[in-house]
């Protein structure tokens, strides 16, 4: 064979989709189980490609959710052999050719119907996070800010609500109790965003982020394993770079003397 022939005949094995077999849960809140499927696998697509490819093929209303397919909505959330991935972010050369995929809902949220959940625990909880409160002696537009303070909120504010970290988190995941006392780590992500801002103005208005987070959000239920820095697909320090910090500074806060001499001070002046 010539060595032109033995790359036609590669590159048409390399062209060749796989059969791929995959079992994803149908149902909804109530009843459900996993349903077999086995669909064509072509090189470089991911598992949201195999999920539509069912839908055309032989479940036409399998629900799931997606939008931008470009990991960036955050849209698509699911559990792929029970790690929380996006689906479009997942790619299937990341398996075995013979392995088979569980695709899953995420499993700290209720059930809508086979691969929807019910994510409105998050937005419940945002709207517990205090905004931010501008200066009060700038205007809007006359905001400055250092190049490394600004470097330090945009890693925070890359976050896509995909709600993966939310997903993974133990503290919630394995305890539905705990839902309504703690925000989890992507909104103590922000709250510690806004703690560390050097423009908030919340504590002139006797807002303190890290004693609120900390007494009014959970942050003590934290215990630091990191997984939710794990599976965060823009890769954010979750961990080390937020919550961390934020249990120091609320530590600080509330057992380091002169700060609580300063806060004592500061209170009875306002009182005068």
């Amino acid at each position: 064979m010539s060595e032109r022939a033995s790359d036609e005949t590669e590159t048409e094995a390399q062209a060749a989709p796989r059969r791929a077999r995959l079992r994803i849960w149908r149902g909804d809140g109530a009843t459900g189980g996993l349903a077999d499927f086995t669909v064509d696998a072509h090189e470089g697509e991911v598992v949201l490609d195999l999920i539509h490819r069912v839908q055309a093929t032989q479940a036409p209303d399998l629900a799931v959710r997606w939008n931008c397919k470009a990991g960036k909505c955050g849209s698509c959330s699911a559990e792929v052999n029970g790690r929380p991935r996006l689906l479009c972010m997942t790619r299937m050369s990341l398996f075995a050719p013979d392995e088979v995929l569980t695709v899953t809902p995420m499993r700290t949220f209720p059930v809508i119907r086979d691969l929807v959940t019910d994510v409105s625990f998050n937005y419940a909880k945002a709207r517990e996070i205090p905004a931010f409160v501008p200066p009060p002696d700038l205007a809007p537009g006359e905001y400055r800010m250092s190049q490394e303070d600004v470097a330090r909120s945009q890693e925070f504010r890359k976050c896509i609500e995909c709600f993966l970290c939310q997903d993974v988190c133990h503290v919630v995941r394995d305890h539905e109790e705990n839902k309504e006392a703690f925000a989890g780590p992507r909104f103590l992500m922000r709250a510690a965003e806004l703690d560390m801002h050097p423009l908030d103005a919340a504590g002139e208005r006797g807002l303190d982020r890290a004693r609120g987070a900390q007494e009014e959000h959970g942050l003590g239920f934290c215990n630091i394993t990191k997984c939710c820095t794990e599976v965060c697909p823009e890769s954010i320090r979750i961990t080390d770079n937020a919550l961390i910090p934020l249990k120091e500074r609320a530590a600080d806060r509330k057992y380091d003397p002169l700060v609580w001499l300063g806060s004592r001070i500061r209170r009875r002046r306002r009182g005068d």
